[in-house]
């Protein structure tokens, strides 16, 4: 997994505030660029947990009694199985 870039993670910030203004629920933001900085932070919080769970998967593959071929289709799915328990446990 590779972490967003800083221009992708501007793109769907740039993206989040368009569909923001375009909605009846929010009456009154701040700024673009007060809304952007928020929307950014929240996108590059959501990346990094991300990224941090992906780190913990590799490890809980790595540490298993047997090596387990990066790639191989043991591998992929013990990841697949791996991720989503973690994510589940993050409420994601």
């Amino acid at each position: 997994m590779s972490r967003a870039s800083d221009g992708r993670i501007s793109a769907l910030a740039h993206l989040a505030l368009d569909a923001l203004k375009k909605g009846d629920e929010v009456a009154d933001l701040r700024t673009d660029r007060l809304v952007l900085a928020e929307i950014k932070a929240v996108l590059t919080d959501f990346f990094d947990v991300d990224e941090a769970i992906d780190a913990k998967v590799r490890r809980k593959i790595g540490s298993l009694s047997r090596r387990v071929p990066e790639g191989s289709s043991e591998w992929n799915v013990l990841y697949r199985q791996y991720l989503e328990e973690e994510k589940r446990k993050l409420g994601r």
